[in-house]
């Protein structure tokens, strides 16, 4: 792949085969890291190309990986090159809907990651930081007792 990328004769990397799927979606799919790396250090790569198949970008692939950290490196990678977490398949559903949080810590962890990095692409990033330092604020698990919270509803 690098031969390619370096080599003198023009290429897209963005180029769809029959199915829909670029170099990323199967570097996402594999996982093969270092074509992933060297994909996503392309600045014309697009990461949020969907498939013909299933309207899959790279990210929806990503979540069906069997091995946990296989699948946690490969989404952070590919959140961290800008991929869009609110994307859609044919399902109607985000790469957030695939998660199991409740039976996995695993993906309880990419749960978080893909909260901030919608929070990232609503604010501008702007209060990042402070879902980063507050793991809680991304998370919609609480568990809050009656009587707790801002004490601004009327009765």
């Amino acid at each position: 792949m690098q031969e390619v990328l370096n080599g003198s004769e023009p290429y897209n990397v963005n180029h769809q085969d029959g199915l829909g799927n670029t170099a990323l979606h199967y570097a996402a799919a594999t996982p093969s890291p270092d074509a992933l790396s060297l994909l996503l250090d392309l600045d014309e790569t697009d990461v949020d190309l969907q498939n013909r198949l299933e309207n899959a970008t790279p990210l929806h692939l990503a979540v069906r990986l069997d091995n946990p950290a296989a699948k946690q490196g490969v989404i952070g990678m590919l959140l961290d090159a800008g991929a869009d977490p609110s994307i859609k398949d044919k399902h109607n559903l985000r790469v957030l809907d695939y998660l199991r949080p409740q039976s996995s810590d695993t993906d309880k962890e990419i749960v978080q990651m893909l909260r901030i990095a919608m929070a990232e692409r609503t604010t501008g990033g702007d209060r990042v930081d402070a879902v980063r330092n507050n793991p809680d604020l991304a998370n919609d698990d609480d568990d809050d007792s009656e009587g707790e919270g801002s004490g601004s509803e009327s009765d």
